[in-house]
């Protein structure tokens, strides 16, 4: 089994806190981490997609930034 982290590929955790879950993304690549929260009554495919597309936007932010570097694999 390969366990190198690959371009593009994003861990997700979800941990319940009280009526809420917490989402955590991570990109395998960069390492870079977002969390979020929502409703555990929520959808885990909708609170996935607002935890990736946090995180999308975190790396877009840093790109800006410059802060990371121009990768044209990641997204």
């Amino acid at each position: 089994m390969n366990r190198d982290r690959r371009q593009g590929e994003i861990y997700l955790e979800f941990y319940p806190v009280g009526g809420q879950v917490k989402v955590t993304a991570i990109d395998a690549a960069t390492a870079i981490e977002v969390s979020t929260f929502g409703p555990a009554s929520a959808s885990q495919e909708d609170l996935k997609r607002i935890a990736v597309r946090k995180l999308k936007r975190r790396i877009e932010q840093l790109r800006a930034q410059g802060d990371l570097k121009d990768d044209p694999t990641l997204y």
